[in-house]
């Protein structure tokens, strides 16, 4: 990283606008597994973060001459911890990680099985994986790091990733899910239902098909992706919507009627990083709704962009809408629920934290459309 970053993490416009942030400005610098020798250096040439998880990649020097290209994965497993307890267990010392290389050529896209160490110095599971692990020629692998060397050690090499790492520039993206170690430690049976941190089942929305609640506009991921590409220009009307009818309504929701169609253009799903799930453009026509609902575990953010309407909010979720009218309302999954009704117009926000409900309704004579960013809370 460019060390002037250094000078501009102390200057007070950065304090404001957070141009330089933790952990990119860092680098992990100090505990990248060779640096335990200082023959071995690295250069860093991205960092991904997404949830638990923390990718590098870049080059690996040695006596100052480069000779390998790395990936290193990190993971911190709060996920993972909370499913092995739903099975009685501890996650040990060790996990695995289905980790998927997709460089720029998808004919060298590779999918392997890795094995992650538990490592105080980052209170995390990580692993190192070189393009390579034979030393320049004529050279050889300081004693102090050619222990943390091998099949299932901290640093390794994977055959099937080579021609997916021979560019390190151009490994574009990396897909991963975690579970546990096939064996317990340190009792040492097998674990034959072992727990998965797969996101969450996450998918996301293709417009493969026109019409409304499609399966085909829906696709299974059952993983994280960490994408390397640095910007995006999106025209938001050059995406195609996915529509869905009765969106977040059950059977028997008076709103619920043949031709209930919203349409949803999908901007930023896996694209994003942290715990983003997806930030994408709501249209609502003329005399349609989106059902009302509860978010659990997640947050969403409205902004009203064009049109009016009329929103729902729990009765009691803002205590500044005490003086509106309140409204009985089918809450998609859970009966009906008291809100609060909230006339919405360009420039209003809608701000819903977990527990929280929200839903809108477009009673006027023109689309009604409105941004939305959801995350899940920490």
């Amino acid at each position: 990283m460019d060390p002037r970053f250094n000078e501009i993490f102390s200057r007070p416009e950065n304090s404001i606008f957070r141009v330089v942030f933790f952990p990119d400005r860092i680098y992990h610098a100090e505990y990248l597994n060779a640096t335990r020798s200082p023959r071995y250096r690295y250069n860093v040439r991205e960092v991904r973060n997404k949830s638990d998880i923390t990718v590098l990649k870049g080059q690996v020097f040695m006596d100052g001459l480069e000779f390998s290209n790395f990936l290193r994965i990190e993971y911190r497993a709060g996920r993972l911890v909370e499913q092995a307890r739903e099975r009685g267990r501890f996650v040990r010392g060790e996990l695995l990680a289905e980790i998927g290389l997709l460089p720029n050529d998808p004919d060298n896209s590779a999918r392997a099985t890795v094995k992650l160490h538990y490592s105080r110095w980052i209170d995390a599971y990580q692993v190192e994986l070189w393009q390579t692990l034979e030393p320049p020629a004529n050279n050889y692998h300081d004693y102090k790091v050619l222990d943390l060397m091998g099949a299932d050690k901290d640093i390794t090499h994977i055959p099937a990733f080579d021609a997916a790492m021979e560019d390190i520039k151009a490994l574009g993206k990396v897909e991963a899910a975690f579970r546990e170690n096939d064996r317990d430690l340190p009792f040492g049976y097998n674990i034959n239902n072992p727990a998965w941190d797969n996101n969450y089942t996450r998918n996301h929305q293709v417009p493969n098909d026109t019409q409304p609640n499609s399966n085909a506009n829906t696709v299974m991921d059952q993983n994280y992706l960490i994408d390397f590409q640095r910007g995006w220009y999106i025209e938001a009307d050059q995406v195609e919507p996915v529509r869905y009818e009765n969106a977040m309504m059950d059977s028997g929701n008076p709103d619920r009627q043949a031709g209930n169609v919203i349409e949803m253009r999908w901007l930023l799903q896996r694209e994003l990083g942290g715990n983003m799930v997806f930030f994408h453009e709501v249209t609502i026509p003329p005399g349609k709704v989106e059902g009302t609902h509860r978010h659990i575990g997640s947050e969403e953010l409205y902004y009203v962009v064009e049109g009016q309407g009329i929103a729902y909010m729990g009765e009691h979720d803002d205590p500044q809408l005490a003086d509106l009218p309140v409204v009985e309302r089918d809450i998609f999954g859970l009966g009906t629920y008291a809100c609060r009704e909230v006339n919405v117009k360009p420039g209003s926000i809608i701000y819903t934290k977990s527990g929280g409900i929200h839903g809108i309704r477009n009673p006027g004579d023109v689309p009604l459309k409105f941004v939305a960013f959801l995350y899940q809370g920490s």
